[in-house]
């Protein structure tokens, strides 16, 4: 096979296989992602930014992982959790991550309505739109057609971007701090620290990933370009998560540093720089919130049946997998009811959130780690020697961070 042959078969098989790592990566810039770099930029300014690529590796490390285990043994994370270490154990990570993915599917319900009631529409007419297409959409399509349209969404990021370089920021500023560590003594700064961090890698991700290569059909065979496709979806994470920061840091910390307590008041922040720039950032909250709001309930119908044995999947009709179907349906009713309750404590929803994740977040990645290097179901796919100490010197920094998130966010929810 000449190069140009050999590049041109590549290709082919990379774009055959791109989609699972690529969408889970994009759809971590959720509308709980959205707020905490915007929060990050209005308050910080550039400081933040050399925080991303260290999330980038941690990221990385853990998506090539679960892609890997996925292609290699043809199932899913909570279906290998439960065969290894029984169902009781299985049980229990699955009721931990119901209750942390109920919560974020609130927050971007949340954000698909606060996008819109920018433009003056009603939340009580978006969410229940919001919420008939996202079931819909699942309910009714098959994972080739659903895959398409999620990588769709994927393109309407770019927005970040153009509202980034609309704001005119301090490029020579970005990029110093982009590469310069800057630690403060801040509380505050830490808990933004921890909280980019936490919202960059997150339980569900890893479960759906897995979940999402074996749907797909990726096999050890076409593993060499789905994991290229693992590493770009993460790099194309960071420059929005980037774009958001900088977006921010030019429009609302150079005007006047302060917290933001929502995702549309970076949207606002942004108006005096142009109606362009405004609009592009609502258009990609409501973008980012809508395809996660279709993400978080579908990874958790996929992992807690994998996990207790039931059957699942987007190419199966309701009556072959009702009960995944059903839950599937529940997340979206309960997670769209509760945000039109006036009143409704969304903020210490999404902190007890943080909170579970934080607990959950170490303990997956550990089954992880000992998952991947058993010899009887990665063969000569366990992880090297020098991959190993590389993901467990992740892993300690993971469970460092998300003790340190848990500590913080109980002591805000009873502050």
């Amino acid at each position: 096979m000449t190069i140009f042959k050999r590049f041109k078969y590549h290709w082919a098989v990379f774009f055959s296989v791109i989609g699972p790592g690529f969408i889970t990566a994009m759809v971590d810039n959720d509308a709980g992602g959205i707020l905490t770099y915007s929060q990050a930029g209005a308050k910080y300014g550039y400081l933040p930014l050399w925080t991303l690529l260290p999330i980038t590796i941690l990221l990385i490390v853990t998506q090539e992982m679960c892609s890997r285990m996925g292609a290699v043994t043809e199932k899913g994370l909570s279906d290998l959790i439960r065969e290894e270490f029984g169902l009781r154990t299985t049980f229990v990570v699955m009721v931990l991550l119901v209750l942390a993915n109920l919560t974020n599917v609130m927050a971007n319900f949340a954000g698909i309505a606060t996008s819109l009631e920018l433009f003056g529409i009603s939340r009580y007419i978006t969410v229940p739109l919001g919420a008939a297409a996202v079931w819909f959409m699942i309910v009714k399509g098959t994972y080739a057609s659903v895959e398409k349209l999620f990588l769709w969404a994927c393109v309407v990021y770019i927005a970040y971007i153009v509202s980034g370089v609309l704001v005119e920021p301090n490029w020579k500023e970005a990029a110093i701090y982009s590469v310069k560590p800057v630690l403060l003594f801040d509380r505050g700064y830490l808990a933004m620290l921890i909280g980019m961090v936490g919202t960059s890698v997150a339980p569900w991700m890893q479960f759906y990933l897995q979940a999402a290569v074996v749907e797909k059909g990726v096999t050890a065979k076409e593993y060499k370009e789905s994991r290229i496709e693992v590493i770009v979806g993460c790099i194309a994470m960071t420059i929005i998560a980037f774009f958001i920061i900088v977006a921010c840091a030019g429009a609302i910390y150079k005007v006047q540093p302060r917290e933001i307590q929502s995702a549309e008041q970076a949207a606002l922040g942004l108006k005096p720089f142009g109606q362009y720039a405004y609009l592009l950032f609502a258009a990609g909250l409501f973008n980012a919130s809508l395809f996660a709001a279709c993400i978080l309930p579908l990874s958790t119908s996929y992992s807690v049946c994998e996990g207790l044995g039931f059957e699942s999947g987007v190419n199966k009709k309701f009556r072959e997998a009702p009960i995944f179907y059903w839950l599937f349906t529940l997340l979206i009713v309960v997670g769209a009811g509760l945000v039109l309750i006036p009143n409704f404590p969304l903020v210490k929803m999404i902190l007890l959130s943080q909170v579970i994740n934080g607990i959950l977040l170490p303990l997956i990645l550990i089954f992880m780690l000992l998952l991947v290097n058993k010899t009887k179901l990665m063969h000569e796919w366990v992880n090297s020697h020098f991959y190993n100490v590389v993901a467990w010197i992740a892993v300690a920094v993971m469970i460092g961070l998300t003790m340190a998130l848990v500590a913080l966010s109980i002591q805000d929810m009873l502050a």
